[in-house]
């Protein structure tokens, strides 16, 4: 797989072909699985599979958590149920990729002076 995030589109279309069951602690222990396999096979991380690696920090100060509980239990934790909490998953996670963009958007506002 060449496109981490591809395959994070594919498992958010289809999470039961993926997952078994809309479940949040089912993701964590799917991606998990995947990390240990290319670990296993001498696989070096992508640029996303590396920048994944931060979504955990990012996510705490996001919710203002500072505990050792994985990203699934957060999420779990600020969600009704474990099925909203994988729906969750994947709008902060759109949030955390497009973080980037709206930083450097930002920097570009300041460096011309202008406010929008």
């Amino acid at each position: 797989m060449d496109n981490f995030y591809d395959l994070l589109q594919k498992i958010k279309k289809r999470p039961a072909m993926y997952l078994g069951r809309h479940s949040i602690f089912s993701l964590q222990a799917f991606l998990d699985g995947y990390y240990f396999a290319r670990r296993e096979l001498g696989v070096p991380l992508t640029e996303q599979e590396s920048e994944f690696q931060d979504f955990l920090q990012w996510l705490r100060q996001r919710f203002q958590v500072e505990t050792g509980q994985l990203w699934a239990s957060i999420l779990l934790f600020h969600s009704a149920d474990e099925r909203s909490a994988v729906e969750r998953f994947f709008s902060l996670f759109e949030e955390f990729v497009n973080r980037e963009k709206v930083r450097e958007f930002d920097d570009k506002r300041v460096e011309s002076g202008r406010i929008l």
